[in-house]
């Protein structure tokens, strides 16, 4: 029965339905088939079928975005798994043009590519494009940004688990640096410090050079050996061509001679998927057409959007004479057969680059173990030493304060030692976990991997994800770790002593001043009682009549000899002792120099 409200039509059926009777499968009436002139019966879909169609999508839209804005924080399903329909619509609004650069290598050759969202999401569909050669010890795939389409594929693929990516795609503002240990895989997210000129304009190069899609692009022609050499994309929306270097021969090999990774990348956009790859296509499910967007409540918008504005003020109001550091989320998975995943954000195109440059070179250690921990040890280790840039950036503005306030301490330096007195607190919070990480790895290793295993697997051999070379280079990391939260707790004492200096400088100051003026009344004190007296309007007054100034000179002296020295008498005791102690000295030294004579 239709609703009161709801329009019908010729046949008294709803336009606008319940989701129940939506979901009723009803044959086709006879009036909306057709027979055409091959024999064949065709089924015509009337405007009225297509809007009610459209009525059943926005209902369930509307329904299933009413529930996540109502349960989407608190009481949530943890986790996020790429192959559930509500994921989708979560997440799905998370969209980024992302860099990813594809890393496959050995002690002998290595092969380095860039590619775009679309040209991985392609790559990882072919299950034989993806496919690793003989020769590949470790793949690294480093993506820069964060998008649905690239993170799920990645899930669907390497059978990531939900809660690490959950934990990639929140990119909340209190996380924090940790270790997850998994079956399948290791997951690490660490929180990196680098600085940067709030002033200076953003722009990069390389997501300039990726970023187009024009139909037009030149090939850039040849192999790029050199990791820096921007690789542009080919003219078709094929994934990126692939650098081949081979150490074992003193050429490198052509692009047309090389069997390289990806030598099936021309099927790859043109195969169409099977049916049963379907759901592990990143998108949204089959019959549905709708595209996700961003469920928040009135509420909660209207509490971040205060929260923003208040941050947006402190930070213009402390922009000056900032150490500007900005810190980063960096997400890491190590899997058993050698596969590392680092995902960092869009604007750290570079960050990784050295370790790139040292993949290219044959003799270097992390190319020559072809351990995928090893790698992994690499990246916490560039996360650490970029930290030592920003202890700089602190030790020169401590220096900078500390001869301002002993040259003229004012409130100013008062202000901006305040300022990087909490953002030395803030940044070693934000470290002190790292530390904590990087000892779990080395120490904590197999103990994690064999609580994670199954009761009938306790007596297997159990083997960690980082090997025993890495644990050793790991110890090195720790340092540099300690190092830098001493010399961050080092900083913040220096800061706290300028500040208190500071102050008890200033009252020390007000304290003199108000010395100087109490010595000036007790001066003038005697002055002013008999000023007062001989000034006084009396018609006989013989003080002043009978006498002259001479007579007030004779009573103020002998007033002020008592008076005086009555108030001031700690102060000449202090002065004694003081004299004391200074001929005591001076009478010691003369009998050394006797004695040495």
């Amino acid at each position: 029965m239709p609703r009161e409200n709801s329009f019908t039509d010729s046949a008294g059926r709803s336009l606008t339905p319940d989701l129940d009777e939506a979901q009723d499968d009803k044959p086709i009436p006879e009036q909306r088939r057709r027979r055409l002139r091959s024999g064949t019966v065709a089924t015509v879909i009337t405007p009225i079928d297509r809007f009610r169609a459209c009525v059943k999508k926005v209902i369930h839209l509307q329904r299933t975005s009413t529930l996540f804005a109502r349960y989407g924080s608190a009481g949530a399903e943890p986790g996020v798994d790429p192959r559930r329909h509500s994921a989708y619509l979560h997440y799905g609004h998370i969209r980024e043009k992302c860099i990813i650069t594809l890393v496959d290598y050995s002690s002998v050759r290595a092969s380095v590519g860039r590619m775009t969202n679309r040209e991985f999401v392609s790559l990882l569909a072919d299950r034989q494009a993806g496919e690793r050669e003989g020769w590949v010890k470790v793949r690294w795939i480093n993506i820069c940004g964060v998008s649905w389409d690239v993170i799920s594929t990645l899930a669907l693929r390497y059978d990531l688990h939900p809660l690490a990516v959950e934990d990639v795609l929140h990119r909340r503002s209190h996380l924090r640096s940790k270790a997850d240990y998994y079956p399948k895989h290791l997951f690490i997210q660490v929180l990196s410090h680098t600085l940067y000129d709030p002033d200076a304009p953003e722009r990069n190069e390389a997501l300039e050079d990726l970023a187009t899609d024009s139909p037009d692009a030149e090939d850039s022609g040849g192999n790029s050996e050199l990791l820096g050499e921007q690789i542009r994309r080919e003219s078709s929306p094929e994934p990126g061509f692939f650098a081949d270097k081979d150490d074992s021969t003193p050429t490198t090999r052509s692009r047309a001679d090389s069997a390289g990774l990806f030598r099936r990348k021309s099927s790859i956009v043109k195969r169409r998927l099977a049916q049963g790859d379907v759901e592990d296509k990143p998108g949204p499910p089959k019959g549905r057409t709708f595209w996700p967007t961003a469920v928040i409540s009135r509420k909660e918008s209207a509490a971040r959007k205060r929260r923003e504005k208040a941050q947006l003020t402190l930070d213009e109001l402390k922009k000056e004479g900032r150490v500007h550091v900005k810190v980063q989320p960096v997400s890491v998975f190590l899997l058993r057969n050698g596969t590392v995943i680092s995902i960092f954000s869009r604007d750290c195109v570079n960050f990784a680059e050295p370790i790139m440059a040292r993949l290219q070179e044959p003799d270097t250690g992390v190319r020559m173990s072809a351990d995928a921990s090893l790698l992994v040890q690499s990246l916490l280790d560039l996360v650490v030493d970029s930290a030592f840039d920003v202890v700089d950036a602190f030790h020169e503005k401590v220096l900078e304060l500390e001869h301002d306030v002993l040259l003229k301490p004012n409130i100013k330096a008062i202000s901006r030692l305040h300022i990087l007195s909490g953002d030395l607190a803030l940044h070693k919070r934000t470290m002190e976990p790292l530390k904590m990480v990087i000892y779990g790895l080395r120490r904590y290793d197999e103990d994690r991997c064999a609580a994670l295993a199954e009761p009938g697997d306790r007596e297997t051999k159990v083997q960690g994800f980082m090997s025993h070379k890495a644990k050793i280079y790991l110890a090195d990391v720790h340092d540099h770790m300690e190092y830098i939260l001493s010399t961050m707790d080092t900083f913040a004492g220096i800061a706290e002593n300028l500040i208190n200096y500071t102050f008890n400088l200033k009252s020390y100051e007000m304290n003199e001043t108000m010395r100087r003026l109490t010595m000036a009344t007790i001066i003038f004190l005697p002055l002013t009682l008999l000023t007062g007296y001989f000034g006084m309007n009396f018609e006989a007054m013989w003080s002043v009549d009978l006498h002259t100034d001479l007579f007030f000179w004779e009573i103020a002296i002998p007033v002020m000899t008592i008076i005086i020295p009555l108030f001031l008498w700690p102060d000449f005791k202090r002065m004694s002792h003081y004299v004391q102690k200074r001929l005591v000295e001076r009478r010691k030294r003369k009998l050394i120099k006797r004695k040495l004579a």
